[in-house]
C-alpha cells in the first residue's frame, strides 16, 4: 500500500526516527524527507548513519532554481532538513544525552518515532543492567519518549508512533520477572517487549488526551531487514529461506508504509493510543488492552529508568 498524499504535507515538521539508519527506519526516512519533512536520524553507530544520510540525500527536495526576490521574513534557524544524533538506547546516559541535546538545539519536535529494536539475541544486558530486548525496545524508548513529551506537548498538534510486532500475541508481562533472570527464552523475551511497547503506548495517549499530541503503534508486518541477525538458519537451509524472504516478505518500504501514513497523513489527526497494520487500525488482543497492567507496567518503568517525579 503505498502513501498518496501530498509530497509536501511535511513541510515545516520535525521528525526523529530511532534507528533510522537501515531497514524500516531508513525507508521511513526518506519518505519523510520526500514530503518535506526536517528528519534527525537517531543512530547508534555514527558510521552507520553517516552511510544512511549518503542514501537517504536523493530524497531531499531540490532547491527552488527561481526563489522569491523577497526575503523571508523568518528563515528557518535549521536549513539542513537531514540531522544525525547519537543514540544508543540500551544506555540511559546516551537516551539523557541525546534528549539534552535535542531539547536544547530544537525549538519544536512534530512527531517522534520509535522505530529501533533489537530481536530475538541471546541472553545479554544493557549497560545498566536490563535484559536487552526489554531494555531497548521498551525501556529505551520510554525514557527517550518521557523526556522528550514538553518539547512534543509546546509543538502540538504532534504525534508518537511506536512500532510494535504482532508477535506481541506470544508475549506476557510477567513483573515477577521482567528481567528474565529466573527464565529466558530470546522469542518470548522479544513478543513480551512488543507487548510493552503497545501497553505503553495505550496508556501514553490516555495521559496526553486534551494535550494535542496523539499517540500510536503499529505492527509494519514481516519485512526484511537486518532485524534478524541473531536468528540462527542451518547454512544449508539459507538459500531456500532468502528464496522465501524475496518472495514473501515485505521489502522496507512496503514495511515502512504504516509509520509514513501514521507520521504524515491527515486521516489519523487526532487520532491516539490506536493500533494499526497495512495503514488500517486492527484490533487488539486482550492482554494489549488491559489497562490496568498498563498503568503498572508504566509505574514499573518509570523506577526501571530513574524518572523523578
Amino acid at each position: 500500500m503505498q502513501s498518496s498524499w501530498l509530497p509536501s504535507s511535511m513541510r515545516g515538521k520535525t521528525v526523529v526516527i530511532t534507528g533510522a539508519n537501515s531497514g524500516i527506519g531508513l525507508a521511513t526516512a526518506g519518505q519523510l524527507l520526500r514530503r518535506g519533512a526536517r528528519v534527525i536520524l537517531a543512530c547508534r553507530h555514527p558510521d552507520r548513519a553517516l552511510q544512511a544520510a549518503h542514501a537517504l540525500r536523493p530524497h531531499l527536495p531540490t532547491p527552488d532554481p527561481n526563489p522569491h526576490p523577497d526575503p523571508d521574513p523568518h528563515p528557518d534557524p535549521h536549513p539542513d532538513l537531514l540531522v544525525l544524533r547519537e543514540l544508543d538506547l540500551s544506555s540511559l546516559a546516551s537516551v539523557r544525552r541525546f534528549c539534552q541535546h535535542l531539547l536544547q538545539e530544537e525549538p519544536r519536535l512534530d512527531v517522534l518515532i520509535n522505530n529501533a529494536g533489537i530481536f530475538q539475541c541471546p541472553y545479554m544486558k544493557t549497560e545498566d543492567g536490563f535484559e536487552m530486548q526489554f531494555g531497548v525496545n521498551h525501556l529505551g524508548h520510554f525514557l527517550l519518549t518521557n523526556l522528550l513529551l514538553d518539547l512534543l506537548k509546546s509543538s502540538a498538534p504532534s504525534r508518537i508512533i511506536v512500532v510494535s510486532s504482532k508477535l506481541y500475541k506470544y508475549g506476557d508481562i510477567n513483573f515477577e520477572d521482567l528481567n528474565s533472570e529466573i527464565n529466558y527464552n530470546k522469542s518470548f523475551a522479544y513478543s513480551r517487549s512488543k507487548l510493552a511497547n503497545i501497553l505503553f503506548t495505550r496508556e501514553l495517549a490516555r495521559r496526553l488526551e486534551g494535550t494535542g499530541v496523539t499517540a500510536n503503534v503499529l505492527h509494519p508486518g514481516i519485512v526484511r531487514t537486518n532485524l534478524g541477525r541473531y536468528i540462527e538458519i542451518p547454512l544449508l537451509v539459507k538459500p531456500l529461506f532468502n528464496l522465501v524472504s524475496w518472495a514473501f516478505f515485505k521489502t522496507p518500504l512496503e514495511g515502512a508504509q504504516t509509520s509514513i501514513y501514521l507520521a504524515s497523513s491527515p486521516e489519523v489527526e487526532g487520532v491516539s493510543g490506536r493500533y494499526f497494520g497495512d495503514c488500517k487500525e486492527e484490533e487488539l488482543l486482550p492482554k494489549a488492552t488491559d489497562d490496568a497492567v498498563a498503568r503498572k507496567l508504566w509505574d514499573i518503568s518509570e523506577v526501571m529508568v530513574g524518572i523523578v517525579k
